[in-house]
């Protein structure tokens, strides 16, 4: 007997986001964004649901493998919804538009992102990650799907309340009435409040999980630098300090992962994304040019190594992320045994490699031990010639190991962010090879990714660039090129730099897949390179 024929539509087969060639198998009939899907959903009568997240992000995973790879689950999402599939890296302006959009819902946001909205794509209710069965204080997300369904069916008058108040607001805080002025005594009134929120034991705002909140962290600095004020230059540098020898950097491989779920930095989310560890290259490199701790520059170069080893592309750029999963389990890649520790460097090495990196029987998470430096700080470097060639033979180990996913797409504005801090650390630490990096990547990112002569595009992968760029991508590119002339002293830089910057001038043409409101992308970069006292 022949088996029946499929009658999935499900459409992400000819993308090139890696995130959403990871959905392009499930039994669910996903769209990616843009007109098509939206007349559908205004064809058909049905509410959208959108799913946001990247190919890195764990619990974008578990939802996955919990929902959308589940027959069942697919076949009430077919029936009820036009399903949309965005990878937020790829498309920051449409995530963040619903993500204020959550934000203004009460919701603290995150991904994966699931929002519904009307067939016109204006938001009416969402939340992030729904579990397969009610736990963890959520509901259930088939009995979410029907809800909502029955809803925008049954009760339009709820659905239209909830949706012209999210777009009131939207509309609002897009265009702010009056004019804001912020002078040195608002930036010195703020960096207070902020000094306030450090935790003076681990550093990085208190509480957890905690994000390296690198930008923050470049305020209070800046702060320092305008005031004098040590106490900002010592929060910096406390966090820094605890950031690099806590479970959230790599010990073995270098690269920091995301964010630590405890207040410690010792258990990461383990993935590691491109502009995270951009941003706090520049940083460390700031507090060693302060500071002179060899432990700052350390971990920069060893970051570089990471990201020449794992991250630069054939064509010379950068790669956006790598997963924080390998056999289906987060950290898996990364996690040790005492025992695996021993087989690999011998019972004395081990011994002595265990105590410094808090390698026990019973491990520090889940039964395995993550590698971390945090006990008894500040340590001094004494040990390192011992340690190092310890070090390259656990990594050496652990590349037998299957491999956490690498998301290669290469993004204008994440790339502009590691070329920026790769000038302005290979001169704080005399590293010229990191100069010829930066150099390389901007020749592809500005060679490549235009878009025939006008624009910047977004994304590049498998040879075929998304289109237009966005203010984030001119913006990253501009100062990336400012810092390649500041370094060099080649004209050229500056003239591409102005030429980028031509283009990214008002008014911004809009194509009409690319957005669904009129919006402009803020650049969010470490600061500019006078900062940096040049040599």
């Amino acid at each position: 007997m022949t088996a029946p024929q499929s009658t999935h539509q499900n459409r992400l087969a000819h993308e090139t986001s890696p995130y959403l060639l990871q959905h392009q198998s499930n039994p669910v009939d996903w769209w990616p964004w843009g007109t098509a899907a939206l007349l559908e959903a205004k064809r058909s009568n049905k509410p959208i649901l959108l799913s946001v997240g990247y190919a890195a992000c764990h619990w974008c995973h578990v939802m996955a493998h919990e929902s959308f790879e589940d027959e069942a689950t697919a076949a009430v999402m077919n029936e009820l919804f036009v399903n949309i599939k965005v990878d937020r890296e790829e498309r920051p302006d449409i995530d963040q538009i619903y993500m204020s959009a959550l934000h203004l819902l009460g919701e603290r946001g995150g991904w994966p992102m699931t929002m519904f909205l009307t067939p016109a794509g204006e938001p009416f209710w969402g939340g992030t990650y729904f579990p397969s069965t009610s736990q963890f204080g959520r509901p259930a997300f088939v009995d979410v799907l029907r809800n909502v369904a029955r809803i925008f069916h049954a009760e339009p008058q709820n659905v239209e309340q909830n949706r012209a108040a999210l777009m009131a607001r939207l509309a609002e805080s897009a265009h702010p009435k009056g004019r804001v002025t912020i002078g040195t005594a608002e930036l010195d009134r703020a960096a207070e409040q902020i000094g306030g929120l450090i935790d003076p034991v681990h550093g990085g705002l208190r509480g957890a999980p905690k994000f390296p909140q690198t930008m923050i962290l470049e305020f209070l600095w800046r702060a320092g630098q305008r005031t004098g004020g040590e106490r900002y230059f010592a929060a910096v540098e406390s966090t820094l300090e605890h950031i690099c020898q806590g479970g959230i950097y790599d010990h073995l491989g270098g690269g920091f992962s995301r964010y630590s779920v405890d207040e410690r930095w010792l258990v990461p989310h383990f993935e590691k994304m491109l502009y995270d560890n951009a941003l706090l290259l520049e940083l460390l490199a700031l507090a060693y040019q302060r500071s002179g701790r060899e432990l700052f520059r350390t971990r920069a170069r060893e970051t570089v190594e990471w990201l020449g080893r794992e991250m630069t592309t054939p064509e010379g750029a950068f790669s956006a992320s790598l997963d924080a999963d390998s056999e289906g389990e987060e950290g898996k890649f990364y996690v040790w045994s005492l025992a695996e520790i021993a087989d690999v460097l011998g019972e004395d090495d081990a011994a002595f490699f265990a105590a410094h990196y808090d390698a026990t029987p019973e491990g520090n998470f889940e039964g395995h031990t993550i590698l971390n430096r945090l006990n008894d700080l500040p340590r001094n470097m004494e040990d390192e010639p011992r340690l190092a060639p310890l070090r390259r033979k656990l990594l050496s180990a652990r590349s037998r190991r299957v491999r956490p996913g690498l998301d290669d797409k290469i993004l204008a504005d994440w790339n502009g962010l590691m070329i920026a801090a790769l000038v302005n650390a290979s001169l704080v630490l005399d590293e010229p090879s990191w100069l010829q990096s930066a150099a390389r990547a901007f020749l592809f990112i500005d060679g490549k990714m235009g878009h025939h002569g006008e624009r910047l595009g977004h994304s590049w992968r498998d040879g075929r660039l998304l289109v237009p760029g966005l203010a984030s991508d001119h913006a990253a590119m501009i100062r990336a090129a400012l810092a390649l002339h500041e370094a060099t002293g080649e004209g050229g830089y500056l003239e591409r730099g102005a030429r980028l910057a031509d283009r990214a001038r008002p008014p911004l043409r809009q194509s009409g897949n690319r957005g669904l409101f009129p919006h402009r992308r803020r650049c969010g970069g470490i600061g500019g390179a006078s900062q940096f006292h040049r040599r």
